[in-house]
């Protein structure tokens, strides 16, 4: 803008001399093209700030769901690892994702594994009773694994009752419990070809 502004009194200044206006013909030229060329700048900056919100908050929701993937395991059981704290915001990102992912992938099983959250209080013990809650009423089972013995410790002290929410110990213990199993192609060969003497 300011070099626009620059070329645009270079041309009026030339008009000015080549046809000898009169300097109160310059003012109100002025008090034209002035308050032009500002409203335009701020157009501008509405526009660039505008695209820049809308970039930003495209990254984060991009982030969101790095935040908190959702991977399938086979037809109709998926897991979802949670890493870091569960915030109140968070919590409602794990949900959507969760509820959307769980419908579309007609999940019969989701097994959470919080083995990587560092703190379970008493907002994210609610937090996770809703998730499952809402899970439950689209039909989908959810398992909570990863639950560590120092969070465990800390649980029963808040006194915070998981019996409502399905629990394992880790991830293998989950998908044991729900029937999944490794099929006996996929066992490596050397043991299955070994020979008992």
């Amino acid at each position: 803008m300011p070099i626009y502004r620059s070329v645009i009194w270079d041309v009026f200044t030339r008009e000015l001399e080549e046809h000898q206006f009169a300097a109160i013909t310059m003012l109100h030229v002025s008090e034209r093209i002035d308050p032009l060329l500002d409203t335009v700048t701020c157009i501008f900056g509405q526009i660039y700030d505008e695209h820049n919100r809308y970039m930003m908050n495209l990254a984060y929701t991009s982030l969101e769901e790095l935040s908190v993937p959702l991977v399938p395991v086979t037809k109709g059981i998926a897991i979802m690892p949670i890493i870091g704290e569960i915030d109140t915001h968070r919590s409602q990102v794990i949900m959507e994702t969760c509820l959307k992912k769980g419908t579309s992938l007609q999940l019969a099983y989701l097994i959470l594994d919080i083995s990587g959250v560092v703190i379970i209080d008493t907002m994210v013990a609610d937090n996770l009773f809703k998730i499952h809650q809402a899970l439950k009423l689209v039909g989908v089972e959810a398992i909570i694994t990863g639950i560590r013995p120092e969070i465990a410790q800390t649980v029963v002290k808040l006194g915070i009752n998981f019996n409502q929410i399905k629990t394992e110990a880790n991830l293998e213990a989950a998908l044991l419990k729900i029937g999944f199993r490794r099929s006996e192609e996929h066992r490596p060969t050397h043991l299955s070809s070994r020979r008992i003497k």
